[in-house]
């Protein structure tokens, strides 16, 4: 038992702390820090990764495998696409970057949502949610095949060691475990939250943080156990969470959240109350450049491109797109040069400098563009969603 003086003390210390972390607040829910509130990184003792995980190249920086071009022997001879899938149009817009034109448009099931390169970057995966499917396209030739069933794909993951695929079943509620080749169902985890849509993996893989659009919360689930061994409601009326990224040293995740504006700062290890910090209107999309000093951060709601810098710990440069859009989901170029943004709600493709933040292109697809993959892109092997390669 504490004598009740230092209790007191402990207290007063905690309180401190949590005013620290917090920030201020405006009149419209949303926290405006300049630089990023950085909750302490826990300090942890050396853990063995998921078993059969390929170990990081660099354990200080989880993207260290991204560099510019450095291009798996798998994937070097496929010829470089952006491959959109239009979710209203129930197609795949192939551009090629060079030209910036559309080379042709793939046919596929019912309101794709996200193209996906696979764990071993083999196979591009469609995935057709309210059609019930996902349709395999081979990058080296740009050839559908036939579709396999798999209820609800509105996203899709793979685990560090290559041995399941994670369907975010966001309708249905449910985390689907499936074989990563055969996309056999193996163990169904239903959750509580609403809208499972992005997720990303612990540096050692063991587990993964994902966002549930619909109900505000966040889950952290164990990924050898298959099991949700965390969840917690965003403090934020409304909250909307969408992409999920690691920061390269590994220690904190990023949620972007559509309706707050910004980005929740989260220590995955502790999964304690995140802090905050203002992007833009319609914060959506998470990307790091090919250095890992950057994030750039597509504010879907404004049109414009936020860039958050690792190293300074804060927003260092916002660029608006000409004329507006809605940037959405996309990737960046294999040399780094260039992100790719589809535009949501304008039937449109954003090709952006990363170097001066120009627009350097902007091609018309199909309606209602969604989750776009560059591809090939560096790394060795694949987590999902758009492109999250280690």
């Amino acid at each position: 038992m504490r004598p009740p003086l230092l209790t007191r003390a402990l207290s007063t210390a905690a309180a401190l702390v949590c005013l620290a972390a917090c920030g201020s607040q405006d009149g419209e829910g949303t926290r405006e820090p300049t630089k990023a509130a950085v909750p302490a990184p826990v300090k942890r003792p050396a853990a063995h990764g998921l078993p059969g995980m390929p170990p990081l190249l660099d354990p200080k920086d989880v993207y260290a495998a991204d560099r510019p071009n450095r291009l798996s022997p798998v994937v070097k001879d496929f010829p470089s696409r952006v491959y959109v899938p239009n979710t209203e149009s129930d197609t795949v817009s192939v551009i090629d970057p060079k030209t910036y034109k559309v080379i042709e448009t793939i046919r596929v099931g019912r309101q794709p949502q996200h193209v996906v390169p696979s764990w071993d970057l083999k196979t591009l995966w469609v995935n057709n949610d309210r059609g019930n499917t996902l349709t395999p396209i081979d990058p080296r030739t740009g050839h559908a095949g036939d579709t396999v069933d798999v209820h609800d794909p509105y996203n899709l993951y793979f685990t560090p060691n290559g041995k399941y695929a994670v369907v975010m079943a966001s309708l249905d509620r449910e985390l689907v475990f499936r074989d990563a080749h055969t996309m056999k169902r193996r163990k169904t985890v239903p959750v509580s939250c609403y809208g499972v849509n992005h997720a990303d993996f612990s540096p050692d893989g063991r587990y993964f943080i994902v966002s549930c659009e619909f109900s505000g919360e966040l889950l952290k689930v164990d990924t050898e156990k298959m099991k949700v061994v965390g969840q917690e409601k965003l403090p934020f009326a409304g909250a909307m969470p969408q992409d999920v990224k690691i920061s390269p040293d590994g220690k904190r995740y990023y949620i972007a959240d559509m309706k707050a504006d910004g980005m929740w700062i989260l220590d995955g290890d502790r999964f304690t109350k995140p802090s905050f910090l203002h992007t833009g209107k319609g914060c959506h999309g998470l990307y790091i450049s090919r250095d890992s000093r950057e994030m750039y951060i597509s504010n879907r709601g404004e049109g414009t491109i936020s860039v958050f810098d690792f190293t300074r710990n804060e927003l260092t440069k916002k660029w608006r797109l000409p004329d507006g859009g809605s940037p959405d989901m996309g990737g960046v170029s294999a040399d780094g040069k260039v992100l790719w943004l589809s535009g949501r709600y304008d039937a449109e493709v954003y090709a952006i400098d990363t170097r001066t933040g120009k627009q350097l292109a902007r091609i018309p697809v199909g309606s209602g563009p969604h989750g776009l993959a560059v591809y090939p892109q560096p790394g060795r092997y694949s987590l999902g969603h758009t492109g999250i390669f280690r």
